[in-house]
């Protein structure tokens, strides 16, 4: 059992802590901060720089976190929140089949670190080992708790940002040639049109 809770820790917390970096540094094939700042943008994660960094944060952080076994809820508790949001604003859409897009690996994810806090981190971690280990079902109704707590504060937030005011394109299109002499006017337009 403590074999397998390490390896449960380590797969799921690394899996983790890169899937963050991706998002912060461009490590392991990803996209690195601006990229990831102008998705979050897209899918009404405003400001996408705020909530790129805070979710590469959380997403690296608390994957770490499980990895070594270390404030076991707490780290849950950001990896939830993460897969929440990720739930919420992209997968719910597509249904729950991870084929379709859908939002079944984030449940399996979130799924995988509440069971970590349940039976607890096992001996072989630090919460172990500084005599620190929260486990059993208060401490992983509190890290889902948390969990939704922070998703909710992360899509709130996001909505009270002011989105960008798109110009026109008409008025985009005229801006380029307004108080050009040589540029007709719209009358001058009409007239040329009949």
């Amino acid at each position: 059992m403590k074999i397998g809770r390490l390896l449960l820790r380590l797969i799921v917390g690394s899996l983790f802590f890169g899937h963050g970096t991706q998002k912060l540094f461009g490590w392991f094939g990803g996209h690195g901060l601006d990229a990831t700042a102008n998705m979050f943008d897209s899918i009404g994660m405003r400001p996408g720089s705020r909530n790129a960094v805070a979710a590469g944060l959380a997403e690296a952080g608390g994957g770490v976190g499980i990895a070594l076994g270390l404030a076991t809820p707490l780290s849950a508790s950001l990896l939830t929140a993460t897969m929440l949001t990720a739930i919420n604003r992209v997968h719910l859409k597509n249904g729950p089949w991870v084929t379709n897009g859908g939002y079944e690996y984030n449940l399996v994810l979130i799924a995988a670190v509440l069971a970590i806090v349940d039976i607890g981190p096992g001996g072989l971690s630090l919460d172990h080992l500084l005599d620190n280990e929260r486990t059993g079902p208060r401490w992983t109704l509190a890290a889902l708790g948390l969990g939704v707590a922070g998703a909710a504060g992360a899509h709130f937030a996001a909505e009270s940002y002011p989105a960008p005011v798109e110009a026109p394109a008409e008025a985009t299109a005229g801006a380029s040639s307004y108080g050009d002499a040589s540029a007709p006017n719209e009358s001058q337009e009409a007239g040329t049109a009949q």
